[in-house]
């Protein structure tokens, strides 16, 4: 995660057009515990290194191949990754290393790299593995000189490989690593939990249970406290915020309470490594015992254990691999001799080089914060995410007593325009908890503009969006009608409900919806008022925004349809041409296939892979290598 005060940023303007890897070595491994989507990060190092005229080398088998070397450590080739950015886990192996953690074992592993002409090392793992990498940087030159003096290398290969140069990139579920908002498999460990929730949900409510789930984290709670956030689960329980004395009446009441509400199930999110104030670990066991004794709920618990790292890698794990990977190359072709070791991370929407150190020991410190129980400064030091996460769970998960709640003259409308897109029903449950929570008045419209001037408007309560979170579609029901033939009915509809503010939750039609009630404020006063557009739409097309509510749902659904139909692409060719007419920007990151057409470009590219982007990614440049060019479609 990024850290609260992070690491400054190293300089990645170039372009990779202007560097060459000719007569340049590099090996990538995987190391520590697997992560799904590792195998895109090694796929797109291969081919940067290929793509610019390096040698590339395997390392099997984690840090333990580099020690024992021989068949261990093989150089790759194009076709060597092909159809593995689908693939979980690590395809190259991945393995703990303790011959690795002496100095005997390092002196090895330098011997290998050496006998192959290995300077340039890219390392995918957690913080243990890339501090070890630094650790074997800050060693080489004494490396060399032992083996000068073994008589196993001469001084004209100690100075030709002077210099090893480091670049890491976190693969990690648990996204516990600070100076990177998402670390590679994060995603698709969310997605694993949330599928067993939805799943689970299901049969809870039929038998009004309550379930306890613990899922990965031993150290940091980001899967559990964004999985409860996800799923709208009633309680939860992380490392890093444990609760105060006193908290299983608290948890007791609200279970009893969210049944009196007449919901038939109740969800409690925990992560492996949750503790009480006093450092006393919670357990699931524990939890159950204690709902069954004092509120006599029929309880289950379910552990997910290592289902969470397994399974294909998420579309998102897909693209950030495969940009990290492209970016750890740029890194080591750029270094110079005093370049220190950076990592990889993602900050905002933008592969961006940091200090490899400096996060590492902004990730020791968390924990050494929760170790001397300064809990809300190791919330802090996990950074603004997390933050921010925390606080939006608290926000929705617990109604704010009335007598507490603020006054406010503010009636705000809640609205779908457009296509459905996944994430709406989301959207509009945290704008009614939120708005309630400061005092406003909330209105559902239901059929968007269709429904406004109609006059289906009624108030909606906190209660009324409960469980919407995981629901597909618009519950509130969405046209794509724009409002400008109808603006005395809306307006009237207005002054009937006084309604002061706006939201509209849709696609582009919802932009041009308000862009519409803007330019008729000259001759309607009911419009001047505050109008906000949340973009949700799987073609990603809203002007402003870098992502769209719905668009990362439906890239996943394209790349679930593409292992299953490998030799069947007419169908999924339709999806593509319905879907994305007007949106290409990651289709052929996440999904390689044969032939890909792109409406907007008008180009037939075969094989497009991730490093025929620029840097910042904006848009398709096309192929420009003899073996994969680029034809113009007649028409």
């Amino acid at each position: 995660m990024a850290g609260a005060t992070g690491p400054k940023r190293q300089d990645t303007r170039k372009f990779f057009e202007n560097l060459s890897g000719a007569g340049k070595c590099i090996a990538v491994l995987t190391s520590g515990g697997d992560a799904q989507g590792m195998n895109g990060a090694v796929r797109a190092v291969v081919r940067m290194g290929i793509y610019v005229g390096a040698k590339v080398y395997f390392i099997h088998e984690g840090y333990q191949g580099m020690v024992d070397g021989g068949d261990y450590i093989k150089e790759a080739t194009w076709e060597s990754v092909s159809s593995v950015l689908q693939v979980g886990g690590t395809v190259i192996g991945s393995a703990r290393c303790k011959e690795f953690r002496s100095h005997e074992g390092r002196l090895k592993a330098a011997h290998n790299l050496v006998q192959r002409g290995i300077t340039y090392l890219c390392v995918i793992g957690g913080d243990g593995s890339l501090t070890g990498a630094n650790l074997f940087r800050e060693e080489w030159s004494g490396l060399l000189n032992e083996l000068i003096q073994q008589g196993l290398i001469d001084e004209e290969a100690a100075r030709s490989h002077s210099h090893l140069h480091i670049v890491g990139m976190v693969g990690s579920i648990d996204n516990d690593f600070c100076g990177t908002d998402m670390t590679i498999g994060t995603d698709s460990a969310l997605h694993r939990i949330i599928e067993v929730v939805d799943a689970i949900m299901t049969t809870a409510g039929s038998h009004q249970r309550t379930f306890v789930l613990e899922v990965m984290g031993r150290h940091c709670g980001y899967l559990a406290l964004v999985s409860a956030l996800a799923c709208g689960a009633d309680w939860v329980f992380i490392p890093e915020m444990p609760p105060e004395d006193g908290w299983e009446d608290n948890m007791c009441q609200k279970l009893s309470e969210n049944r009196a509400d007449k919901k038939r199930l109740n969800i409690i999110i925990v992560a492996e490594g949750a503790i009480d104030c006093h450092n006393k670990a919670i357990t699931p066991d524990y939890i159950k015992d204690l709902v069954v004794s004092c509120l006599g709920f029929d309880t289950r618990v379910t552990i997910l254990g290592h289902v969470q790292r397994g399974g294909t890698p998420s579309a998102f794990d897909r693209i950030l691999a495969s940009r990290m990977g492209v970016e750890a190359v740029l890194a080591l072709l750029e270094a110079s001799t005093d370049t220190p070791a950076c990592v990889v991370s993602l900050v905002g929407n933008q592969a961006v080089r940091l200090p490899l150190m400096e996060c590492v020991q902004m990730t020791q410190e968390v924990q050494k914060a929760m170790d001397e129980k300064k809990f809300d400064e190791a919330v802090r030091l996990r950074g603004r995410s997390f933050e921010n996460n925390l606080s939006t769970y608290r926000l929705l998960a617990s109604q704010t007593a009335r007598s507490e709640l603020q006054n406010s003259s503010f009636n705000v409308a809640v609205m779908n325009v457009g296509a459905p897109a996944a994430g709406m029903n989301a959207a509009v449950r945290s704008a009614v908890r939120v708005g309630i929570t400061e005092g406003h008045k909330m209105f559902a419209v239901n059929d968007g503009f269709e429904g406004f001037y109609k006059g289906q408007i009624k108030e909606i309560k906190w209660g009324d969006v409960g469980g919407w979170t995981g629901q597909g579609g618009s519950l509130l029901g969405t046209k794509r009608t724009l409002p400008a033939k109808h603006l005395d009915a809306i307006a009237e509809q207005m002054r009937i409900h006084n309604i002061t503010a706006l939201l509209v939750i849709g696609g582009f039609e919802a932009f041009e919806s308000l862009l519409e009630l803007y330019e008729a404020r000259a001759n309607y006063k009911e419009f001047c008022i505050p109008m906000c557009i949340l973009p949700a739409t799987i073609s990603n097309n809203v002007p402003g925004t870098d992502h769209s509510l719905g668009a990362d749902t439906s890239l996943n659904a394209i790349v679930e349809v593409r292992p299953k139909n490998r030799n069947t692409t007419n169908g999924l060719e339709k999806i593509m041409r319905r879907q994305y007419i007007n949106d290409n920007k990651h289709i052929n990151v996440s999904i390689v296939t044969d032939v890909w057409y792109f409406p907007s470009e008008k180009k037939r590219n075969s094989n497009c892979l991730v490093f025929f982007f620029r840097i910042d990614f904006d848009g398709f440049k096309g192929c420009n290598t003899p073996e994969y060019p680029c034809t113009d479609l007649k028409s």
